[in-house]
């Protein structure tokens, strides 16, 4: 059976459990981190707008340490929703 296109998060997730080689005793912020650079890549969360010819929607791009910050507290993010309750 040939995969269809774009994976999903569920199969993103499996795929990247798999290749880590990691098993069923992962930590809660392995989960999260895992889970955090999944949507970092397939969204471009944290990137500053790329400058190029002609007029960007956005005039000012995001410095190191801000793209730094928004990856920080999407991790924050990711720790919470993986966080089992207690």
């Amino acid at each position: 059976m040939a995969e269809t296109g774009n994976p999903t998060p569920a199969s993103a997730e499996a795929a990247a459990a798999g290749a880590s080689g990691s098993g069923p005793g992962r930590t809660p912020d392995e989960i999260a981190l895992e889970l955090m650079k999944f949507i970092a890549v397939s969204t471009g969360y944290g990137k500053g707008t790329q400058g190029g010819a002609g007029f960007s929607g956005k005039p000012s791009a995001k410095t190191p340490e801000e793209q730094t910050e928004a990856l920080l507290d999407l991790f924050q993010k990711c720790r919470k929703a993986v966080k089992p309750e207690s």
